[in-house]
């Protein structure tokens, strides 16, 4: 009875480890909850976004499965791009026993951790670039009006219309604007309705047609269709679809304001012949002052200017500039161009009037280029004088005049031309030229070529050299030392004529030099190169 009774007891154990270990090995192989041990392998892993613990995946696999499906959670609904912080990390470990969390679960806890950390939604938008300048648009509607409004600022007809074209040119996808005329293609479409394939004859007619040049007849300003004749951006203009955020992204309104609207640009004016600071200040609205400030080497009002010279003036103009051409009939009075007469013996800063002008009258056809508001050519079609204008005629030198130089080099300059106090006994009070201070016997020289008058003691001028010019003015070399030429000697302009001293009524070594024009001593300064 008793062994009976062990051998039931034994079963029942063995009975209940048997069914014990089926169902351990049956929840080790079925339970997703739970990882197979491997070896020497990582079969557990924990996943991270941000740093923080969103689940433990059974594999790489289902951890960047649960990422993909949380990010693609949050673009959903939406054609825009959304910006998160999102840094998903996973690192795995061996072990012999542990759960893991299904790809639905961690899904949802990434979304929590990924929902906290969203940036911002980025909408499609449209880079409109202008040379230097950019601004962003939401899309090609609010491109096409900025495009159009620049354009209807001069196209008040609104005879042109703005497409936007793909640059074949760029690697990258960017837009160009071209402008086209809603006349020629209104005639295209036409003209490809009505064509219709032409054989034998007919074919041959058309060829005639074509090829025949049109018989030349002289235009009467009726026959003119005055107005807009083309129109394009002057500036180059390129758009590029992009990503950003609401607040990279400009309303069309403020930027049609910024692109059309004048602005204050500075530019650089090259000097014409006639031109003075007043006459260039009102040309581009501004004060002589404004332009003294402007320009470093203009040092006030007075300061001369010369042709070909560069000034930094103000131009009022847009981001965005418009070149177009008018045809316009206009009636003016002109003036014909000034004529010369060439005198050989005269000298290029001699000249006469010979006949004073008289404006004429005329009915113009021109072709007239503007960019902006401002002209930039003006192309005469057609023209009927009216009564023709008389011309300036002046007679005018050809030789260039002789110039003059300092007589020495270096020195230092001790006294100008005009009043002075005396400097000494005997010496005027009226300096009639300018004095350097300069060791005796420094080389003098001739400060244009000429022909010698006088060489020799001159009084208070101590010794002396006088020279005779070819443009009528005189020049005189005083207080030398030594006189190297002689009277009726001809000299060339740097030509050594004698040494500096300190002769005469003089205070010290130095030389005293003067210009005389019409006999009478002016400042020498004014005349040096």
């Amino acid at each position: 009875m008793n062994f009976t009774r062990t051998v039931f007891r034994n079963k029942i154990r063995i009975w209940f480890l048997q069914s014990a270990l089926i169902v351990i090995v049956v929840w080790i192989l079925f339970m997703p909850s739970f990882v197979k041990f491997e070896k020497g392998e990582d079969n557990i892993f924990t996943v991270r976004i941000n740093n923080t613990v969103v689940g433990t995946a059974a594999s790489k696999d289902d951890a960047m499965e649960a990422y993909r499906a949380a990010r693609r959670s949050f673009a959903k609904g939406s054609d825009e791009l959304v910006l998160v912080n999102a840094d998903l990390s996973v690192e795995g470990s061996n072990v012999l026993f542990g759960s893991v969390d299904s790809v639905s679960a961690m899904r949802r806890a990434m979304e929590g951790v990924i929902g906290g950390n969203v940036r911002s939604t980025l909408n499609r938008a449209y880079s409109l670039k202008i040379n230097e300048y950019s601004v962003n648009l939401a899309n090609t509607a609010d491109v096409m009006r900025l495009l159009s409004t620049a354009l209807y600022n001069y196209d008040t007809q609104r005879l042109y219309d703005v497409n936007l074209m793909l640059d074949t040119e760029r690697e990258v996808g960017v837009l160009t604007p071209q402008v086209i005329s809603k006349e020629e293609i209104k005639k295209e479409e036409e003209t490809q309705k009505m064509k219709m394939p032409e054989s034998g004859f007919t074919a041959e007619l058309t060829q005639i047609v074509n090829d025949a040049k049109p018989l030349a007849y002289d235009k009467d300003f009726s026959d003119y269709t005055l107005g807009l004749m083309s129109i394009d951006f002057a500036d180059k203009v390129e758009i590029v679809e992009c990503y950003l955020p609401d607040s990279e992204i400009t309303d069309v309104e403020t930027a049609i304001d910024d692109v059309t609207k004048d602005k204050e640009t500075n530019q650089i004016y090259e000097v014409q012949s006639g031109d003075t600071l007043g006459s260039i200040a009102l040309k581009f609205g501004l004060t002589v002052d404004d332009l003294v400030a402007m320009n470093e080497s203009l040092e006030s009002e007075t300061t001369t200017i010369r042709v070909q010279d560069n000034l930094i003036v103000t131009v009022p103009e847009p981001e965005l500039s418009v070149v177009y051409t008018m045809q316009e009939y206009y009636e003016e009075d002109y003036e014909a161009d000034v004529q010369y007469v060439d005198n050989d013996s005269w000298y290029t800063t001699q000249s006469k009037v010979i006949q004073e002008p008289s404006a004429g009258h005329r009915k113009v056809v021109a072709l007239v280029t503007y960019n902006d508001n401002s002209e930039e050519g003006r192309e005469i079609e057609k023209e009927e004088v009216t009564y023709p204008a008389v011309p300036k005629i002046v007679e005018r030198g050809t030789i260039v005049p002789p110039t003059y130089i300092k007589p020495i080099s270096g020195g230092r300059l001790t006294s100008g031309f005009g009043k002075r106090n005396r400097p000494t006994r005997g010496a005027s009070s009226f300096h009639k030229g300018v004095d350097w201070a300069t060791p005796v016997g420094t080389s003098v020289v001739a400060s244009s070529s000429g022909t010698v008058t006088r060489a020799g003691w001159g009084s208070g001028y101590g010794y002396c050299v006088y020279i005779h010019h070819s443009d009528g003015k005189d020049t005189r070399y005083g207080h030398l030392s030594k006189v190297l030429v002689s009277v009726g000697q001809s000299v060339t302009q740097g030509q050594r004529i004698a040494l500096s001293g300190n002769t005469g009524v003089s205070t010290g070594p130095h030389l005293h030099f003067e210009i005389l024009v019409n006999g009478a001593q002016v400042n020498p300064l004014n005349y040096l190169n």
